[in-house]
């Protein structure tokens, strides 16, 4: 089974920045797209970003401009990297990864623990 581990969230006061990384780990499986998501307390789950094998990104409009992610194939790893942070980007986010088994072709949605970003002066 594959798990991913989020580290990079914290306390930033409104206009900084912070850097968001998620690594898998495991044995036995390829990763095609990956992501970020958050959930802010009260609300559902939204996506904030989403990064191909091949580096094709996606972005929630809300984001755009401010926040980039990208990924290192060898490391299995993603990244966001989040600036002019805002007070309504407060949530959990969390990193999922589309994962398929090398030897059964199945593939499936991981999910991160999640990771709290708080931004507030």
């Amino acid at each position: 089974q594959v798990q991913l581990v989020e580290s990079g969230g914290g306390l930033v006061q409104p206009g900084g920045s912070l850097r968001l990384s998620c690594a898998a780990s495991g044995s036995g499986f390829s990763i095609n797209g990956m992501g970020w998501y958050r959930q802010a307390p009260g609300k559902q789950r939204e996506l904030v970003a989403t990064i191909t094998r091949a580096s094709n990104t996606n972005y929630a409009d809300s984001v755009k401009g401010r926040f980039s992610i990208s990924r290192d194939n060898a490391k299995n790893t993603v990244y966001l990297q989040m600036n002019s942070l805002k007070p309504e980007d407060t949530a959990v986010y969390y990193c999922n990864a589309y994962v398929i088994r090398i030897m059964t072709f199945q593939a499936y949605d991981a999910w991160g623990q999640g990771t709290q970003v708080t931004v507030s002066s």
